[in-house]
């Protein structure tokens, strides 16, 4: 069986090992691994969703769906420590590593675990964002967008990152079905960084 980013518990040999990186002007030092997403940089798409982010006007706490070893999550906590950001992801590897690495960075206003989807998830938040398992395909992907709807706050917004040619026209769509304001706030090198706004 081959093994993906979004396997429970990767088969693949654990051979950890750390690089440094700056994000939202911060830097961050991460351990990593075999079976997680993007073990050797911050990819693209989530530096872009990273970057782009901006403050949702609405109170309340972030989740991170997908958070592998923690850029996403973990960035934005150290950017907006007044707000608590759960990080939520079916590898358990991933969630190890985002562990050690909030504990690394000295970051106190992250909440890490294991959850397929939102089964494990309480409350409502400000915002959702996701990198979303492209390979998991469009199904899980389309779950992750219906399902955000109901745990975001009134006002809350969904943001996401997905390459054109992974299917953004196709989430659009979709999110377009679910929510009741959607923008492409930023593309660049083929990437669309989407905000979805609830009602």
């Amino acid at each position: 069986m081959v093994d993906h980013y979004y396997t429970e518990r990767p088969n693949v040999e654990s051979k950890p090992f750390q690089w440094t990186y700056m994000l939202r002007g911060h830097q961050f030092l991460f351990t990593v691994d075999q079976g997680v997403f993007s073990k050797k940089e911050v990819d693209f798409g989530s530096r872009l969703l990273i970057e782009t982010f901006v403050e949702p006007t609405v109170p309340g706490n972030i989740l991170d769906v997908g958070c592998g070893y923690g850029p996403i999550g973990l960035a934005l906590a150290k950017n907006f420590p007044h707000r608590m950001v759960d990080m939520i992801d079916v590898n358990e590897r991933a969630i190890e590593l985002a562990e050690k690495n909030k504990r690394q960075n000295k970051i106190e206003n992250a909440r890490i675990y294991i959850s397929n989807l939102f089964e494990r998830v309480e409350g409502q938040f400000a915002a959702i964002v996701t990198n979303p398992p492209i390979r998991a395909g469009k199904a899980v992907v389309h779950a992750i967008f219906e399902q955000s709807a109901n745990y975001l706050l009134p006002k809350g917004e969904l943001w996401v990152v997905i390459q054109k040619k992974q299917g953004a026209p196709s989430a659009l769509e979709k999110l377009n079905m679910i929510f009741a304001q959607v923008d492409v706030v930023e593309k660049k090198k083929g990437y669309f960084i989407i905000r979805a706004q609830k009602a």
